[in-house]
């Protein structure tokens, strides 16, 4: 399972909800939507400027991050959101272990 950054910004829509239930309340919708996928929040962050939330998620794969993704756009409470996989010391360990060629254009 890998783990994943969403960051997004609230639409209009969202932002009403916001007003309506609290920073708590769309916590607490989060992780509720993510445990149904074997999901869970490592970290959950609101802030101001061009991104509202930033959220970890640890549990799931690329196909449950997209099926996530997908219900919260369809909802309407997200303008943009932007999927970052995140990997940990010990995965970079592992892919720097793996060998390749490649030829650069030109060369």
């Amino acid at each position: 399972m890998a783990r994943f950054l969403f960051e997004g910004r609230y639409s209009s829509e969202g932002v009403k909800g916001i007003l309506k239930e609290g920073g708590t309340g769309r916590v607490k919708a989060v992780k509720d939507a993510l445990e149904k996928f074997g999901g869970k929040i490592e970290a959950f962050y609101f802030a101001f400027g061009d991104t509202d939330i930033y959220i970890v998620v640890d549990g799931i794969d690329e196909e449950t991050a997209l099926a996530f993704v997908l219900g919260v756009g369809a909802s309407g409470a997200l303008a943009n959101v932007k999927t970052t996989v995140l990997l940990t010391p010990a995965e970079v360990d592992e892919a720097a272990k793996k060998t390749m060629t490649y030829r650069a254009p030109g060369r």
